[in-house]
């Protein structure tokens, strides 16, 4: 299965708004031409390189082009230039295909003033992952607006030779790079001698003796890139003189185009587009945010454990599906019932004591969406009240997603459009554990599998579609074949917890997901819930996301917007449409 790409106006808009900043600009083939030293051991010979022309505007003339678009844009004008090297800012909606938008901006560049050497710098291996696999899902697409492709690659420390065909080869180029391998804490002379940092980092800037005793970094500093950062809150930090802005600016750049839906205000020079979040929403080119939650009722333990799960409208009385503690054989379990006014949660739990105060629903509101209990409890859909434990609120927390993942699934099945449903945990061994010779399952597969199979019973006599249901009904469907976890993997090929500083073990695991990004829109894949620690929090997009559920405790803001933007982009069909 292929995504299809359509043409966007707003996309094609932000593309032009860069292009125009360089409007008076000379159109020439755009390159400047310059010897490339081949090294030591390899004859001592030069051969024609190939860079982006220089700039011819004056930065008044960039400065009224700017202003110009800006007051065209509806944007604040700026009284000159801002910022020391010329930096331009796009803000973009997460799901909006800002990507796509700075990919088609390069063919305009490339088309209007034939500039053909960039460099994107971004921040983590999961976006550079997802960047490289939007230019290889786009090839064919840009090809055939624009009559030429893109050659592309991923800076690799390890794959020098690959820096010579940018600067050597007059056709459009791009060098996809992550700060880790280039911002080491290390100064500027240090860099010379290629001494300090990381092993990586301190490569890009030292004489290597595979690469004709050359550094890779005066090669592409030589080609004048044009440097596009992608979430530059994250690439260049709030430190103004950290080791990334040092390293960005040896790259001797053109100039810079940020792109970002989340600009730290600071960094924010010449902005010349914008499409927020209500613009992006109001177009719609994003999906509608809904939040469902779980609520704690009062703080008695001792009281016994109920939780309203949904109110049912019908013909009759509404009716509530109720969960709560039953005495078995084999001890207590939690169980949930759909039940009338008047249902004794004492007598049908078997007796459990801690029903002995008035545990009886007196009235079932629709209206409102509330029980009450004889008691004076009243809970609202979603609430629950008694001896609760953080394991009760996952779990109910499970079975929430699963419901709303069925019942969009339905509507959508006749569609051919693929339903998927991401959760983020805290640790890996909640999902999977590991000993010597097997793999067992953590609390929250076991939770899922158990609430999946409650969930099904359920709802399954309530639904028409045939189809439907014989695909639920699929052996290859059942509940331990329909959920999944992608985590960073060790050499072993076991799933651990991914660190701050990125390695290669979150590099497999990252592999693994782009891999299987397009796979997962797939029926005939039957995984269809997605279980996964930090890896997906940024970079990787599948558009057939529909619900996000935390199965941990976060308070900051810009790290939640960056879950829900997994789940922003618009869904598409088994044809890719």
């Amino acid at each position: 299965m292929k995504i299809k790409y359509k043409h966007q106006r707003f996309q094609a808009e932000a593309a032009k708004c860069v292009t125009d900043v360089f409007q008076g600009q000379l159109k020439s083939d755009g390159l400047s031409n310059f010897l490339v030293d081949q090294g030591k051991n390899r004859g001592f010979y030069e051969v024609e390189g190939f860079g982006n022309a220089p700039l011819v505007l004056s930065r008044e003339s960039l400065g009224e082009n700017v202003r110009s678009i800006q007051m065209a844009q509806g944007l604040k004008p700026i009284e000159h230039l801002e910022g020391e090297d010329l930096t331009f800012t796009i803000e973009m909606e997460t799901g909006t295909g800002k990507t796509y938008t700075y990919i088609k901006t390069m063919y305009e560049l490339n088309r209007r003033y034939g500039w053909s050497k960039f460099i994107i710098v971004v921040p983590s291996i999961a976006i550079r992952e997802g960047v490289y696999k939007s230019f290889e899902s786009m090839a064919e697409h840009f090809a055939g607006e624009y009559g030429k492709r893109i050659q592309h690659f991923i800076y690799n420390s390890k794959q020098l030779s690959k820096i010579d065909g940018f600067a050597q080869d007059n056709g459009i180029h791009v060098m996809i790079i992550n700060t880790q391998a280039f911002n080491a804490s290390m100064n500027e002379e240090k860099n010379k001698e290629g001494r300090g940092g990381d092993a990586a980092a301190r490569i890009i800037f030292s004489r290597r003796d595979e690469f004709g005793s050359r550094r890779p970094i005066d090669i592409l500093a030589k080609t004048n890139p044009i440097m596009i950062i992608d979430e530059p809150q994250s690439v260049l930090g709030s430190d103004k003189g950290n080791a990334t802005r040092k390293g960005i600016q040896l790259f001797n750049p053109l100039f810079k185009l940020l792109y970002s839906a989340t600009h730290r205000k600071d960094d924010v020079y010449n902005m010349v587009f914008r499409l927020d979040a209500i613009d992006a929403y109001n177009k719609k080119l994003v999906k509608k945010v809904e939040v469902k939650g779980v609520h704690q009722v009062g703080s008695t333990a001792t009281n016994g454990y109920v939780y309203l799960d949904e109110i049912i409208i019908t013909k009759g009385n509404p009716q509530a599906r109720i969960g709560f503690d039953m005495k078995t054989s084999s001890g207590t379990k939690q169980v949930i019932r759909l039940v009338d006014e008047r249902f004794n949660l004492k007598e049908q739990s078997g007796g459990l004591q801690e029903y002995d105060d008035n545990y009886i629903v007196e009235r079932i509101d629709g209206l409102t969406g509330t029980v009450h209990f004889l008691n004076g409890l009243t809970l609202h859909e979603g609430d629950m009240s008694g001896a609760i434990n953080e394991d009760v609120v996952r779990r109910q927390q499970i079975r929430e997603t699963i419901k709303t993942h069925l019942e969009r699934e339905r509507q959508l099945f006749p569609k051919h459009i693929k339903v998927l449903s991401l959760f983020f945990i805290d640790h890996v061994d909640n999902y999977r554990l590991y000993d010597k010779e097997s793999v067992q399952k953590g609390k929250f597969a076991e939770m899922f599998e158990e609430e999946y199979h409650k969930v099904i019973q359920e709802l399954m006599p309530t639904f028409t579609d045939g189809a439907y249901t014989r695909f639920l009904s699929d052996p290859k469907n059942a509940c331990d074949r329909v959920h999944d976890g992608y985590f960073s993997i060790d050499k072993k090929g076991v799933s651990v917890e991914s660190k701050s500083k990125e390695g290669e073990n979150e590099e497999r695991g990252f592999n693994l997901i782009m891999k299987d990004k397009e796979r997962l829109l797939s029926q005939d894949c039957p995984v269809r819930f997605i279980f996964s620690h930090s890896a997906l929090k940024e970079g990787w997009d599948n558009p057939n996301v529909f619900q996000i559920c935390t199965l941990k405790d976060t308070a900051n803001e810009i790290k939640k917007r960056q879950e829900v933007g997994r789940g922003m982009r618009l869904c598409v069909n088994d044809k890719g449409e």
